[in-house]
C-alpha cells in the first residue's frame, strides 16, 4: 500500500477475507473505507468509478476502495436501492447489507478479523447463511448463493435451510424476472467455469428459480427416459450428469453450456410417447434460440449448443450410419472450416453418453472414429482435380466423391480391426 492509505481507516472485506481463511488463492481485493468522504478520497488521488455509490480505484495499484454504506430498498430488482455513504456509517452497518455471513467479515492491516455476524463459525461449519432479513430484497442473491454453493461444494458447504427458504420466497415472488438477461448469463457463465456447475443448476431447481430463469431446463426433471439407455431415468438428473462429465472433458464454458442444452427438446415430448422422445433433437432448437436471445448468450456458445442438440444422436450411431450420411453430417457441422468447434462438439456427445448412471467409465469410440475420419478427409484437396483440368462445380463434386470413397474404405477397415 502507498502512504495515501495511511490517512484512511480501511479494511479488506468480502471474498478476499473468506478465501484467505479457506487458504484459497485471492483473485480480487476489495476494501471498505470508514469515516471518509468523496471529497477526501478525491483529494488523496483516488479515482472515482462508482455510479450508484462511491467506489474508487487506488491511483497506483488500481484496487477498489468503497466508502462504507447502507442500503434501503426503493424499487424492484437488484438495482432498486438508495445508498447512504455518509462518514458516520459504521463498518458493522456496511457488513450487515452483505448477502452471506462468510462474505460479511473484514480484516484490518494487522490481520485481525472483524466478524459481527459469525461468519467464521459458518465458515468452519461449512454453512452458507444469509446475514439478515434484507437478503430477500435483492433477487440477484438467489443466483449468487447458488454460485457459491457450486464453487465451495468441494469444501462441503451447504445452504442453511432458512436461507434456502428465503431463496424460494424470492423465486416465487416474481422478482427474478427483474434481472437482466446479461446479469443472469454472467452468473451462469461464472458457475460454468467452476468445477461443480451442476450444483448451481440443482440449487436453482431446488429453490424454484429455474421456473423463471430457464423453464425448459426446469421441466426436464421428472421426465423419464428408456431405462436401458438411461438407468437414472430422469431427464433432469441425466442433464446434470452430462454437465459433470463435460467438466471432466473440457474447461470451455461453451462445451459445458451445450451439454446442458442437448436434451431440452425432451421437455416438449407428448406423454403418450414417453419414455421415448421422437424428434427431441429438432424440438430443442427453438428453445435454445429463445434462451440465447433472452440471456444474450455469446454466439459461439449458441452455435455449438444448436449443433449438439440437433446432431448428438448421429454421433452415438456413428458406426450404423452410411458413409454418405457421415459426409453429410460433416458438411452440416461445417467441420472443414471449424475444426476446433467439431472437436468440442464430439466432447459434448461423449459427455452425453457417459453422463448416465453406470456409463461413466464406458468407452466411446465414436468420438475417435469420427475425428480420425475427419482428419483423413481433410487430405482431399482441389489441387489434383484442378491439375487434370476440372473447373467450378466439377471440382466440388470430385472432392465430395473422393471423400466418400475414402470414407467407405476407412470405415470398413476400422470396423474390421474392431471385430
Amino acid at each position: 500500500m502507498k502512504n495515501i492509505t495511511l490517512q484512511l481507516n480501511y479494511f479488506l472485506v468480502g471474498g478476499a477475507v473468506r478465501d484467505a481463511l479457506l487458504n484459497r488463492d485471492i483473485v480480487d481485493k476489495d476494501y471498505v473505507v470508514v469515516g471518509s468522504s468523496v471529497d477526501e478520497m478525491l483529494e488523496l488521488g483516488f479515482i472515482q468509478v462508482g455510479k450508484d455509490f462511491p467506489v474508487f480505484l487506488h491511483p497506483e495499484n488500481k484496487q477498489e476502495y468503497a466508502l462504507a454504506r447502507t442500503e434501503k430498498k426503493s424499487g424492484q430488482g437488484y438495482t432498486g436501492f438508495n445508498c447512504n455513504s455518509a462518514a458516520d456509517v459504521t463498518l458493522e452497518e456496511d457488513l450487515l447489507r452483505r448477502d452471506l455471513t462468510i462474505n460479511a467479515m473484514a480484516m484490518d492491516e494487522e490481520g485481525d478479523i472483524f466478524d459481527p455476524y459469525n461468519g467464521q463459525s459458518d465458515l468452519n461449519n461449512r454453512i452458507l447463511r444469509h446475514v439478515s432479513g434484507a437478503f430477500i430484497e435483492d433477487p440477484l442473491r438467489v443466483l449468487r448463493v447458488a454460485r457459491f454453493a457450486a464453487r465451495y461444494h468441494e469444501y462441503g458447504f451447504k445452504i442453511a435451510p432458512e436461507t434456502l427458504d428465503l431463496m424460494t420466497q424470492l423465486s416465487e415472488s416474481g422478482e427474478l424476472l427483474s434481472l437482466s438477461g446479461e446479469r443472469v448469463w454472467q452468473e451462469m457463465e461464472r458457475s460454468l467455469a467452476d468445477q461443480n456447475p451442476q450444483i448451481f443448476f440443482q440449487v436453482l431447481y431446488q429453490c424454484q428459480a429455474l421456473k423463471s430463469l430457464w423453464p425448459d431446463l426446469h421441466n426436464l426433471w421428472g421426465i423419464p427416459n428408456p431405462e436401458r439407455w438411461h438407468p437414472e431415468i430422469c431427464s433432469g438428473i441425466h442433464t446434470m450428469m452430462v454437465l459433470k462429465q463435460a467438466v471432466l472433458l473440457s474447461e470451455k464454458t461453451s462445451v459445458r453450456f451445450a451439454s446442458v442444452c442437448h436434451d431440452l427438446g425432451k421437455s416438449l415430448t407428448e406423454d403418450s410417447t414417453l419414455p421415448s422422445h421422437p424428434g427431441h433433437e429438432t424440438a430443442g432448437l427453438p428453445l435454445i434460440e429463445e434462451l440465447c436471445a433472452r440471456l444474450r448468450v455469446p454466439t459461439a456458445h449458441k452455435v455449438l449448443a444448436l449443433k449438439v442438440c440437433q446432431f448428438h444422436l448421429h454421433v452415438h450411431k456413428a458406426f450404423e450410419l452410411k458413409p454418405h450420411t457421415i459426409l453429410k453430417l460433416f458438411n452440416d457441422l461445417d467441420v472443414w472450416r471449424k475444426p476446433d468447434e467439431f472437436a468440442d462438439f464430439l466432447l459434448c456427445c461423449q459427455a452425453d453418453f457417459t453422463g448416465r448412471l453406470g456409463f461413466e467409465n464406458r468407452d466411446y469410440p465414436q468420438r475417435e472414429f469420427l475425428y480420425q475420419t475427419y482428419k483423413l478427409l481433410c487430405k482431399v484437396t482441389a489441387k489434383p482435380f484442378v491439375e487434370v483440368g476440372l473447373k467450378g462445380l466439377a471440382i466440388k463434386e470430385a472432392i465430395a466423391q473422393q471423400r466418400l470413397d475414402d470414407l467407405k474404405q476407412y470405415k470398413q477397415e476400422y470396423l474390421e480391426k474392431s471385430i
